[in-house]
């Protein structure tokens, strides 16, 4: 019963999930004294202190021993646990072994498209990891082993199923191209390049003189408008009177029999400062002017 998977679980690549383990690795296992006391009874919640607990990753060491590392894999396999189980296990960045594997078996069970998109960004992670194998330890790195899940076809002595080609899913699946680490940076010291430099007040000056004020130079002030205008007029107007004024042919004010001339030609103030009363007078005078010469 122990050795069992559970009712109710899927089928994964076609077969039993246990059958990704190979049959000799998985028999050992079941006869292990580690699967026998640590495993027994184990559930996805329960499982995370066995895999915090964890001190290497491997398959099989000395005398074909499974290590907890596989041990723990054959069991998330008879659990199955939901992906945003899983999910979680990887957002565990303190627990180095706990992320290993659960990305080791998502490499076994997801898909090719989720296997890229989920696995990748584990390759910024740099941490030591200790691999436990036949002649005893080694050392690897966690972007070294995520590595070996999307590019090698045997991790920890499993044969992992067939992943797709990244190029084939660009084409077909529409997966992202992959952008490496140097061009990530470069990106990040672009954008915080632009961002200081839209912040600094040198920025902002060259924005504002190149941006089109709201207001051109050459515009008059608008609160002093009306008395811009008024002494334009005025000073156009003193113009033309001193001109009219000089010409001797439009001066003439009456002709030779004594009749008021032409005068178009000069300048009549729009508000004429003479009362009636004293045009009245003038003209007065005019004629006896007249009638004394006649």
């Amino acid at each position: 019963m122990a050795n069992s998977t559970l009712r109710g679980t899927k089928s994964i690549h076609g077969g039993n999930p246990q059958y990704l383990i190979e049959k000799v690795i998985r028999a050992r296992i079941y006869d292990s004294l580690y699967w026998k006391e640590q495993c027994f009874a184990l559930t996805a919640e329960s499982i995370i202190d066995k895999a915090i607990a964890l001190k290497s990753i491997g398959g099989v060491t000395d005398r074909n021993t499974p290590t907890p590392f596989i041990s723990l894999t054959l069991k998330l396999l008879q659990l199955q646990p939901e992906k945003e189980i899983l999910i979680e296990y990887l957002l565990a960045e303190e627990f180095k072994y706990l992320r290993a594997l659960a990305a080791f078996y998502i490499r076994l069970t997801f898909r090719s498209l989720e296997v890229y998109e989920i696995l990748e960004p584990l390759m910024k992670d740099y941490r030591k990891l200790r691999l436990a194998h036949s002649g005893g330890y080694s050392l690897t790195y966690f972007d070294e082993f995520i590595d070996e899940l999307l590019t090698q076809e045997r991790v920890c002595d499993i044969i992992l199923p067939r992943l797709t080609q990244r190029s084939v899913l660009e084409e077909t699946e529409g997966l992202e191209p992959r952008k490496s680490l140097l061009e990530e940076e470069e990106e990040g010291d672009d954008r915080k390049e632009i961002q200081s430099n839209a912040s600094s007040p040198a920025a902002r000056n060259r924005y504002m003189s190149r941006s089109p004020s709201r207001t051109p130079p050459s515009s008059p002030d608008l609160r002093n408008g009306s008395r811009g205008r008024s002494r334009s007029v005025s000073s156009d107007g003193s113009n033309r009177s001193r001109y009219v004024s000089r010409s001797p042919s439009r001066s003439r004010s009456r002709s030779e029999d004594g009749e008021e001339g032409d005068t178009r030609g000069r300048y009549i103030s729009r508000s004429p400062s003479i009362s009636p009363d004293r045009i009245l007078v003038d003209e007065i005078e005019d004629d006896e002017k007249l009638d004394g010469d006649v």
